[in-house]
């Protein structure tokens, strides 16, 4: 097996046709509104097996202007924006706070395609952030209850006696409280939708945020 990261890099393809179909985007038949292509886009995802497609990267800035990134879930996507949680305490938390805007990226290379989106972000009240908590499974509980996010670890051994006791409390009493688990909402200025096509003549449409409408426009690739 090759080890050799140039080797790999140079054996691998993208978009290989034995697992990736990449369909037209007729951009004139899009919908007005781009949650709704969102929606469109992510159930073929799905049909199409992609693996996690509600995962997706969340770009921030800290209170020294640098980026920072990393992979989120997503929480849901309408009218109010795109929603994922994380605590508040965390690094990623302080850094909304700190500047309460950011950027996702959705990755679907079974169809070739790209979501990116962008906006400012707020915090939902404690209530909604809680029930949001506890509609999800009795892992998420206890990680949540686990805390300390970010924060230095001391040893493996602690992690896993915290851990215990936070699984133990997440089955004994499955709606306990995370004070600082905190839903957020990315209700975006900007979303753009790529489709890759084999010719290199991808298609790139971006949606721009015009008061309580959205103008749209092609992109070159």
């Amino acid at each position: 097996m090759a080890t050799d990261l140039h080797e790999l890099l140079r054996s691998l393809r993208v978009w290989d046709p034995e697992v990736t179909e990449l369909p037209p985007f007729d951009t004139a038949r899009a919908p007005g509104d781009p949650v709704d292509l969102f929606t469109a886009w992510f159930a073929e995802a799905v049909a199409a097996g992609e693996r996690e497609p509600h995962t997706m990267t969340l770009a921030t800035a800290g209170e020294d202007g640098l980026p920072d990134a990393r992979i989120v879930m997503l929480h849901g996507a309408d009218a109010t924006g795109w929603a994922f949680a994380t605590h508040a305490t965390s690094r990623k938390g302080r850094q909304l706070a700190a500047r309460p805007y950011a950027a996702l990226t959705f990755y679907w290379p079974r169809l070739g395609r790209q979501v990116r989106v962008r906006g400012p972000v707020t915090s939902a009240p404690s209530e909604e952030s809680q029930a949001d908590l506890h509609a999800r499974s009795t892992g998420a509980l206890a990680a949540a209850l686990t805390g300390r996010q970010s924060e230095a670890l001391t040893s493996p051994e602690e992690l896993a006696r915290v851990s215990q006791e936070a699984w133990d409390e997440a089955r004994r009493n499955p709606t306990a409280p995370s004070p600082t688990w905190t839903l957020y909402r990315l209700r975006p200025d900007q979303v753009e939708f790529f489709q890759g096509d084999e010719r290199r003549r991808h298609v790139r449409l971006t949606y721009g945020r015009d008061g309580d409408s959205w103008s749209r426009q092609l992109l070159w690739p």
